[in-house]
């Protein structure tokens, strides 16, 4: 049984955890507000771009002179996984969703038969990927973790996987991220990076409406393909960001919860010690006092 000291260093630990994360709570409450703001304002942009998309490309495919950029590179040989996640912990399983989604996408692709290449944006998913998949690898880019996602960082990363693909290092780029959905719920979703996912089916036939285009399509898709690449990766690093927030709030309202509670059992337990110890003192100068 823990003596009387070490239970109140204990119970006093405990409560400074408890004051750490009720504060990060609120923390990421406020910065969840701004974050959720900023992803539904990106959501019509992006969706939209991918209706003029497909609108375009409706006219070019099949064409001898389509972009690679659209039609792809003809093989699917070589895949880069793009995997984002965040640069800070405390959040959950945020990161570790996107990394297992990524991991048994890499595994799946090497039983195939394909080549793998993997692009981490943030430190999180580079430190869990590096246990088994290291070797695989490429680079890792490092986000501001004090600055909130910005179309600049989206432009740059853009610019380098663009000039990979380029380059010829691969023919298909997949992107792993947190969908946000709720403040208790982030869907890990994979989607197709390059070449450009466009609609498909009746929902492509429904976007598909008839345009006169200036300058050619050619020309608008030659702008307009790489510019689509930077807009995905800067709603998905806005769709990061809120999900982020979300499970740190939702975490640390978990671990005070649960602070809360051991604070409970070890008071209780702190308590009946106690009570024990007075208990024995007792005893012993009863005892004392009869043996004058």
């Amino acid at each position: 049984m823990a003596n009387l000291k070490d239970l109140r260093v204990r119970i006093n630990s405990v409560k400074s955890t408890q004051k750490i994360t009720q504060a990060m709570k609120m923390v990421a409450a406020s910065k969840l507000r701004r974050a959720q703001e900023a992803v539904e304002a990106s959501r019509p942009y992006a969706e939209r771009m991918e209706t003029v998309l497909g609108s375009l490309a409706s006219g070019v495919q099949g064409l001898p002179g389509a972009p690679r950029l659209l039609v792809g590179s003809g093989k699917d040989e070589t895949y880069l996984l793009v995997v984002a996640t965040s640069e800070r912990g405390l959040c959950g399983g945020f990161n570790s969703s996107i990394v297992r989604a990524a991991r048994r996408r890499a595994y799946a692709l090497t039983q195939a038969g394909k080549t793998v290449k993997i692009l981490c944006i943030g430190s999180k998913g580079q430190q869990q990927l590096k246990r088994d998949l290291g070797e695989l690898i490429v680079d890792t880019v490092i986000l501001p973790g004090n600055k909130t996602a910005n179309f600049e960082q989206a432009r740059e990363i853009g610019r380098q996987v663009l000039a990979m693909y380029e380059r010829g290092e691969f023919d298909v780029a997949l992107i792993f991220y947190n969908r946000f959905q709720s403040v208790m719920t982030q869907i890990v979703t994979e989607q197709k990076l390059i070449p450009a996912a466009l609609p498909e089916g009746k929902e492509r036939d429904l976007q598909l409406a008839v345009y006169d285009y200036e300058p050619d399509e050619e020309s608008i898709l030659a702008d307009l393909l790489p510019r689509n690449v930077m807009v995905q990766l800067y709603r998905v690093m806005l769709e990061n960001a809120a999900s982020e927030q979300g499970a740190r709030m939702t975490a640390m309202d978990n671990a005070t919860r649960n602070a809360g509670d051991m604070i409970g059992r070890l008071t209780l337990e702190y308590n009946r010690t106690r009570q024990a110890v007075i208990t024995t003192e007792l005893i012993e100068i009863i005892a004392g006092a009869e043996a004058l």
